[in-house]
């Protein structure tokens, strides 16, 4: 089996000072292998091409045959690296602490051991009430964007 670590490695060589960021890599018992890279501005086809190209130089299938994927981690998937943070910093999300509380509000004030989440509550009758809470990550179960239809 493929060396998950050696893989993330070579990964993190190709995107070193490109503006990528790994996101994850995971290996099967089956070799097949997924990378999951983006960037801050999004990652493109071509940045996946040219790292799987990459990858599959350094990774020999004569030796050992495997199966590679690399892609984006998809609007859906809950974040995974700090990077995704800061990269969504201002947008919308969907919070679940590990007490499995659900916040939802605007994402702000990113550092590396935490952020703010804007919330709103609204009342019937009553304005708007604005409150910013802060969280550490050690704090999060799950950070999601909140895809909205305009």
């Amino acid at each position: 089996m493929i060396d998950r670590k050696e893989i993330e490695k070579s990964a993190r060589e190709f995107i070193s000072g490109t503006g990528l960021f790994l996101v994850s890599v995971k290996v099967t018992n089956a070799n097949r292998i997924t990378v999951l890279a983006d960037s801050k501005p999004g990652i493109t086809i071509d940045d996946c091409v040219a790292l799987h190209h990459h990858l599959e130089r350094n990774f020999d299938r004569n030796i050992e045959d495997y199966e590679l994927q690399v892609s984006s981690p998809g609007l859906e998937a809950p974040f995974q690296v700090i990077e995704q943070y800061f990269k969504n910093e201002g947008k919308e999300v969907a919070v679940i602490d590990n007490d499995g509380m659900k916040y939802s509000g605007t994402l702000k004030n990113v550092t590396p051991g935490g952020f703010d989440l804007e919330t709103v509550s609204k009342v019937k009758g009553k304005p708007a009430e604005v409150k910013d809470l802060s969280f550490n990550l050690d704090q999060i179960k799950s950070t999601k964007i909140v895809l909205t239809i305009k």
